[in-house]
């Protein structure tokens, strides 16, 4: 017998727990260390991954074919579909990611930490609300 779940639930559940990790960590009362910052955008960049993969997921559990699976592509037809409203945060985020991943500096990781605050935590409690609404329609509790 095969699980009628569909995949974007278990990837859910991963995303879910990384965007809580993540929203944890920047909410500590006091300056974070040099040390606390490199794990935030450690989190920030699984977080990242698992969002458009999680977004993929569901795309495809609604039928949504793509021509190319790349990030960008996933991004874009999240967008157009209206499941993310905030595009261009998305985008940047996106952008964020990528130069984390070959990027060392400290001014760069304080400048994504604050654009991380600013708007991609928001966009990442947005598909958040938004997949946790679809799974409740679905009858699977959170």
């Amino acid at each position: 017998m095969t699980d009628p779940t569909p995949r974007w639930q278990y990837r859910f559940d991963n995303y879910r727990r990384a965007f809580s990790l993540l929203r944890e960590a920047l909410e500590q009362e006091r300056p974070l260390t040099q040390l606390e910052e490199e794990g935030v955008i450690q989190r920030f960049e699984y977080t990242m991954e698992l969002a458009w993969k999680t977004l993929k997921d569901y795309l495809e559990s609604e039928n949504v074919v793509f021509d190319q699976i790349t990030p960008r592509a996933v991004i874009r037809r999240a967008f157009e579909a209206g499941i993310i409203q905030q595009g261009e945060a998305w985008q940047n985020a996106l952008d964020a990611r990528n130069r984390m991943s070959h990027t060392y500096s400290f001014e760069t990781f304080e400048r994504v930490i604050a654009d991380i605050r600013a708007s991609y935590l928001a966009a990442f409690a947005e598909l958040h609300e938004f997949l946790l609404a679809r799974r409740i329609e679905a009858g699977n509790m959170p």
